[in-house]
């Protein structure tokens, strides 16, 4: 029997290699979206940029994994592994977490002393950063309530952000209202693109990046914001990549950043923006996670 099974939601993004490295179990949200086998497209953001082309009414939603599907997971956890943590999308964008919670009620007062909860207060990219941190620290030999403990002190020096392609779709997700939406689109168009990050749970407009002549241009300014402090102070700089359909923008964002920053940097992986996010941020967006 193994010391620890992480549990995480497919909120995060994150490649089936990195999850198959360290053994993580993955839980489904599911995807709500009317008609959507008659779209055409590999991928949740072909389909949306098919739908905007066809003009169909509507687009994708997510719904939490049930109390149910959490609790068969924290018992077959429980069955490989000597304690079970599990790492879930922030409570104030989801339900997820509040799910985890009820499910470990229903388990017997032995298993539930087994199992640790995490709110990671954050979403995609940095959900797998705080997994690959509780398997890093599990492999130095720490127990569950101690990897916790260090991953709430880990969530300090976690910066997510990101940038779109236009704002439609969080218009559509009922995020903005529809002068935002066209407000937000006319700035992009003169190069003035807002940064989303998270804080305190939430996502929220953090700054505006001037002269982007696209989301790639913006989100590498921001980077350089973000990195400064590690940088000068000693630090590697741990870095995820997510792109809502739109690999080879990602792949450029890498290349420039290993260019600019060489051996201070250390990108884990590119992989696709979870549709979870992806749904409200829609396709073109990009996302960076970064972390020391």
């Amino acid at each position: 029997m193994k010391p620890l099974n992480i549990i995480i939601g497919t909120s995060a993004s994150i490649t089936e290699e990195v999850v198959k490295k360290y053994e993580f179990t993955v839980v489904d949200f599911k995807l709500i979206w009317e008609g959507e086998e008659n779209i055409k497209g590999e991928n949740i953001y072909e389909k949306m940029r098919e739908a905007t082309k066809t003009k169909i009414i509507g687009g994708p939603k997510t719904s939490q994994p049930s109390i149910g599907v959490y609790k068969n997971a924290f018992e077959e956890g429980l069955q490989v592994a000597e304690e079970v943590i599990c790492i879930a999308i922030s409570s104030k964008l989801s339900g997820a977490y509040n799910s985890a919670f009820q499910a470990i009620k229903m388990l017997t007062p032995e298993n539930q002393k087994r199992i640790f909860l995490l709110d990671s207060l954050n979403a995609d990219a940095a959900e797998s950063f705080l997994a690959i941190r509780a398997a890093e620290l599990s492999s130095e030999g720490l127990r569950a309530e101690k990897i916790i403990e260090k991953l709430k002190e880990f969530l300090k020096d976690i910066k997510l952000f990101a940038t779109l392609e236009n704002a439609n779709w969080l218009e559509a997700g009922g995020r903005i209202n529809h002068s935002l939406t066209i407000l937000i689109n006319q700035m992009q168009k003169v190069g003035m693109r807002p940064i989303l990050m998270m804080k305190n749970g939430e996502i929220k407009p953090s700054t505006l990046k001037m002269q982007a002549k696209n989301a790639s241009d913006a989100l590498l300014k921001e980077l350089d914001v973000q990195i400064k402090e590690p940088l000068a102070q000693g630090e590697v700089c741990r870095i995820i990549i997510s792109h809502a359909g739109v690999p080879e923008d990602a792949e450029k964002i890498k290349n420039d950043i290993l260019e600019k920053y060489k051996e201070k940097v250390k990108i884990e992986f590119i992989s696709l923006t979870s549709y979870v996010i992806g749904a409200h941020v829609g396709p073109g967006a990009l996302i960076c996670c970064v972390t020391k």
